[in-house]
């Protein structure tokens, strides 16, 4: 069965395809736009607010964002880079709300201090360093730094219960923080687009993709009921699959993917309703992570909102299965090799020895060892009051690197072939708190020509559009109070 062929075809029901949708929506509302996804429903694999820490990503509480370089300095551009992203996300999801398009802001995102905390001397000086480099950025207004007990248990009791003993202690908090609940706001972008006009198939899976004589894109379908092989055609095609993205890139056949690999990681995180501890823990606080660590495994511990009910998550304790997705593959690693990539993949092998043996450990850590984890932060934490739960899968991407064979990258990264007919996303942290900026550059990178038409509305719905927010601290400060006004968040 060969249907119609479709303007936008959408691979994956996540946040990036459902961002990405609302916004042709709004720019291009006579184009039809197809959603597949493989699975029942909606915002199962990385959207999923068990799946992730629902951080909104600002670069506030980071410090991966912010390493200390060999010579002892910290410099504060790629923090705030991602937090001039966050902003573009934040003003998007605003005016959604105001034009109704959104829920209440509560059902999605909710106002929650960002704070680090370190102990130990040559942290708490690198921490001293951070704070004196942000406090002056306009979008890192009102930061605050303590070396105080004292203060810091005001800021968050948990972390000062049970704590005993002279070593030094820091943390910074800004109360601008927000807490995202991912699925909630995906099913809600994916609720309006196809009340507009676009259809969403779920348990359909895309098996292949083969570009055609005039252009367009053949998309290999298979439905989970009764295993039925059909085809439908596109003009364009957004690969949104999260770790199932890699395999159809590759399917494709661009050469814009070629090079490139998958290292996929695990996670864990230990998570309490318990009220009498949610209640006296109001913050996302991040520390240092472990030698060899990936970014993504930044120990912290959390409040989350989801469905309206608050909890404490803290984690995320990092793994290995070759598994590209949660629900995916234990072929996935082995079948994403190719002569292309396979050299790439080796050199990252051989040059991370640290993460592979920090993944080792992870993977042999007892429960024990993951209580001793989270008393470091919180040191009167009880076994029974914690339970363990299983996050999504992270895939971080492998590629050619020009001073390198290949190099293991953390981050995201848009694929797009030179025609603009297909893209996709790899990669993980930031993420979904920097989508909205993501898909307006797969809009620019894909639709150059219409994109300069599209401006004057993406200005309507993204004021600070051209601006960079950083250099403008007027037009940050008020850029922020309005989003924040219309969320109901902090500022």
């Amino acid at each position: 069965m060969n249907a119609k062929t479709v303007d936008v075809a959408l691979i994956g029901g996540g946040i990036m395809s459902a961002t990405l949708g609302a916004l042709i929506k709004q720019l291009q509302p006579d184009w039809s736009i197809q959603v597949y996804e493989r699975l029942g429903e909606v915002a199962q694999e990385s959207s999923n607010p068990w799946n992730n820490a629902g951080t909104g990503h600002a670069g506030l509480c980071e410090l991966n964002y912010m390493p200390e370089a060999a010579d002892g300095s910290v410099e504060a551009s790629k923090a705030v880079a991602i937090n001039e992203q966050f902003q573009v996300s934040l003003q998007f999801w605003a005016h959604m709300v105001a034009a109704k398009m959104l829920d209440a802001p509560t059902s999605f995102i909710n106002s929650t201090p960002h704070m680090t905390f370190v102990w130990g001397e040559a942290n708490v000086e690198y921490l001293r360093k951070r704070y004196a480099v942000l406090k002056d950025e306009p979008l890192f207004a009102g930061m605050e730094y303590s070396e105080d007990p004292k203060v810091i248990a005001k800021w968050t009791p948990l972390l000062m219960d049970g704590r005993t003993g002279n070593e030094p202690i820091a943390a910074t908090r800004i109360t601008a923080g927000t807490d995202v609940d991912y699925g909630s706001l995906t099913k809600q972008l994916l609720n309006y687009i196809t009340t507009n006009g676009a259809k969403l198939r779920t348990e359909t899976q895309v098996t292949g993709l083969k570009k055609l004589h005039n252009g367009h894109w053949k998309l290999s379908l298979r439905d989970s009921v009764g295993n039925t092989p059909h085809s439908i055609t596109a003009k364009f095609v957004f690969v949104g699959a999260g770790g199932g993205a890699l395999a159809l890139l590759q399917s494709a056949g661009i050469k814009e993917a070629k090079g490139f690999g998958g290292f996929p990681i695990s996670g864990q995180f230990l998570r309490t309703s318990n009220p009498a501890l949610v209640a006296r823990h109001q913050a996302k606080v991040y520390g240092k992570a472990s030698v060899g660590a990936p970014p993504m495994s930044v120990p912290h511990l959390d409040t989350r909102v989801v469905d309206g009910e608050k909890s404490l998550l803290f984690g995320p304790f990092a793994g290995f299965t070759p598994k590209f997705l949660k629900e995916g593959s234990w072929f996935d690693l082995p079948g994403s090799i190719r002569f292309n990539n396979i050299f790439p993949m080796l050199a990252v092998g051989a040059t991370n020895l640290d993460l592979l043996k920090y993944l080792i450990g992870e993977l042999m850590a007892s429960p024990q060892k993951k209580l001793d984890a989270l008393r470091e932060f919180f040191p009167d934490a009880q076994h029974e009051d914690w339970e363990l739960i299983t996050a999504g899968q992270r895939v971080q991407v492998m590629k050619k690197d020009p001073k390198k064979v290949g190099v293991l990258q953390f981050g995201t990264e848009v694929i797009a072939a030179a025609d603009g007919s297909i893209a996709g996303l790899l990669g993980a942290s930031p993420g979904a708190s920097v989508s909205v900026p993501v898909m307006l550059d797969v809009l620019k990178r894909c639709f150059p020509t219409e994109f300069a038409g599209w401006e004057p509305e993406i200005k309507k719905m993204i004021p600070s559009f051209g601006t960079r927010l950083s250099d403008t601290p007027d037009v940050a400060k008020k850029s922020f109070a309005a989003s924040a006004k219309t969320l109901k968040l902090s500022t």
